[in-house]
């Protein structure tokens, strides 16, 4: 149990606290309708309709504050490069932003099945007009309470008499008056924040893009190396292109594979979907300027630097974050970066097929090279997997077994086939760094982040003393 804590007690916590709220204002609005003597002839005219319309009313109007929020990836990242607003535990957090959107969109979805689900049938596509309808829904004060007359106007006596009301004085003729709209208040901030959001990414989608280099590789993957004016990025970042002679409309995040060091940023595209196979076909034919970038956004690889230990998990094309962590290290080492604290990485790449080694192999040679001879071998422990093989690729290893390099990268490195013993793998970062707090770092399917996950909790302890696992994972 204090295992599970370490990494996921936060968003636990976070998670009770939200529930909590709801809860509670569903209560208390509930109770507020049903109980209060302001509404008492509007219950003999609506029922029990009246407390459950309301109540997730109050529901609905707290989660659609939340849920512009975190789809600002601006603010995200912004609140993410706060050291002083946002511990390395914090931002975890804001590495499951998308998570915590869904969650409250299923709220938001219950509520509103249970009051005006025509409303949401007809514009759950359409986010503007549904905040619009929101915001607007309780201008006409439908609702309607009890005022307060002076003479006051006694329920309890007066229910019973209506042909008495307004001829006598404790029976005044009861008044009633829609309440202040309420809603506003609850989603303008959010609204304000969201608008900004998209102000800021059209301004970014105006900005002219240059091309620095375009490669297409034998196994399908197009790199673009790509130049905009007052660009900035961190390791690990993402960014979102558009392409307008493929569609004006469609944008597609990347993780960049270049390093903060360097006067570009590069993004690796594997051929998969329409959009991606039309770019590969017309991208030496695009005119200049003819990309559109957005970005760039943090991501829980940023804070890979933040730990003394580090254990890099990348499958397939997922492996382009590391790209980028990697080729910062390379120039961190070169000019002997003061303020470097990581001790000791752990990188693990798993592929289905030997072509997906091609364009990340020769990174890893040079890296490979310039830590031996630094005297840093022992700095870098890298793995690779093959999980696509067959007989003939055992056949061809074990042929060319006593070549000093792999046959398949021509590392140093041999590929190992099928996929890595997680438990042993761990075992043994726990035995090389007894009281180190390793950062687990994951950018490929949630079946492994599942996997990887449990492993930390399995392998961390809660004694300061002994090696802890945080658990991080790329989400886009």
């Amino acid at each position: 149990m204090s295992n599970w804590i370490i990494n996921q007690g936060l968003s636990a916590f976070i998670l009770v606290v939200w529930m909590g709220i709801n809860i509670f204002l569903f209560v208390y609005f509930y109770l507020f309708y049903d109980l209060g003597p302001q509404f008492e002839y509007t219950r003999e005219l609506l029922g029990s309709a009246l407390p459950w319309a309301r109540a997730p009313a109050a529901v609905l109007n707290f989660n659609c504050m939340l849920i512009l929020l975190p789809v600002c990836r601006n603010l995200l990242s912004l609140l993410r490069g706060s050291f002083i607003c946002c511990g390395r535990t914090m931002r975890k957090q804001l590495d499951k932003n998308l998570t915590f959107h869904k969650l409250v969109a299923y709220m938001i979805l219950f509520c509103i099945s249970k009051s005006y689900f025509e409303v949401f049938w007809y514009t759950h596509h359409l986010f503007i007009v549904f905040f619009a309808g929101l915001v607007f829904h309780g201008a006409g004060r439908i609702v309607r309470s009890q005022q307060v007359t002076d003479p006051p106007h006694n329920n309890s006596l007066c229910e019973n008499q209506l042909e008495n009301w307004g001829e006598t004085a404790d029976c005044p003729v009861a008044q009633f008056a829609g309440g202040f709209p309420q809603t506003w208040m609850w989603v303008i901030g959010p609204m304000i924040i969201y608008l900004c959001e998209r102000l800021l990414r059209f301004i970014r989608y105006m900005q002219p893009v240059s091309y620095r280099k375009i490669v297409i590789r034998p196994s399908k993957v197009l790199e673009l190396q790509l130049v905009k004016p007052g660009f900035k990025m961190q390791v690990g970042q993402y960014v979102f292109l558009n392409c307008p002679a493929i569609s004006q409309l469609e944008w597609h995040p990347f993780t960049m594979t270049s390093a903060p060091e360097e006067d570009f940023f590069s993004v690796h595209i594997r051929l998969v979907g329409d959009w991606t196979e039309k770019l590969i076909k017309m991208v030496e034919n695009l005119p200049e300027g003819g990309m559109a970038v957005d970005g760039p956004f943090g991501t829980a690889s940023e804070d890979v630097f933040d730990y003394e230990v580090s254990m890099l998990v990348g499958a397939g094309i997922g492996v382009t974050p590391f790209a980028s962590i990697l080729k910062s290290i390379w120039y961190k080492f070169k000019d002997s970066d003061p303020k470097l604290r990581t001790k000791k990485i752990y990188f693990y790449w798993l592929c289905r097929e030997t072509y997906a080694f091609e364009w990340f192999a020769d990174l890893l040679q040079v890296l490979e090279k310039d830590m031996e001879e630094r005297g840093m071998r022992d700095f870098l422990t890298y793995k690779l997997y093959l999980t696509g093989w067959d007989q003939s690729h055992v056949n061809h290893a074990m042929v060319h077994f006593d070549k000093e390099t792999d046959i398949i990268t021509g590392l140093k490195q041999k590929t190992s086939y099928g996929r890595p013993n997680w438990d042993r793998e761990f075992e043994q970062v726990q035995q090389e760094n007894p009281s180190s707090v390793v950062g687990t770092f994951l950018c490929g399917p949630q079946a492994l982040a599942k996997d990887l996950e449990k492993k930390c909790v399995k392998y961390s302890d809660v004694d300061p003393r002994k090696t802890k696992f945080y658990f991080n994972k790329e989400n886009f």
